[in-house]
C-alpha cells in the first residue's frame, strides 16, 4: 500500500462507519476506461461523469456507502491500477 493510502486510510478510520463516501477520479474519455471506473463500485452507488470542455477527460463523481475505511481503500488500491486514473 502506498503512503498516501496509509494516510487515507489512518484519516478515515477516525469516522463513524457506515458512511457516506465520496470519490472523485479523472480518467481518459474513453469508453473502455469508463467501463473499469464503473465497474469498481455497486449498482446502487450514484456515479455521474462529466466530459472536459474538449472531451479529452471525463470527471467522475461517485457517492457510494462504505461499511469501514478498508473498504474505501481497497477501492482506491483497484482504482489507481487504471491506466490514466488520477484519483483526487
Amino acid at each position: 500500500m502506498n503512503t498516501n493510502l496509509i494516510n487515507l486510510k489512518s484519516q478515515l478510520e477516525q469516522l463513524d462507519w457506515p458512511s457516506l463516501y465520496y470519490y472523485k477520479f479523472i480518467i481518459p474519455n474513453t469508453p473502455e476506461t469508463l467501463a473499469k471506473v464503473a465497474s469498481l463500485f455497486e449498482s446502487d452507488s450514484d456515479l455521474s461523469f462529466q466530459p472536459s470542455s474538449k472531451g479529452n477527460y471525463t470527471s467522475v463523481s461517485v457517492k457510494e456507502i462504505a461499511v469501514n475505511a478498508e473498504q474505501v481503500v481497497e477501492k482506491y488500491e483497484k482504482a489507481i491500477q487504471i491506466k490514466g486514473l488520477i484519483a483526487l
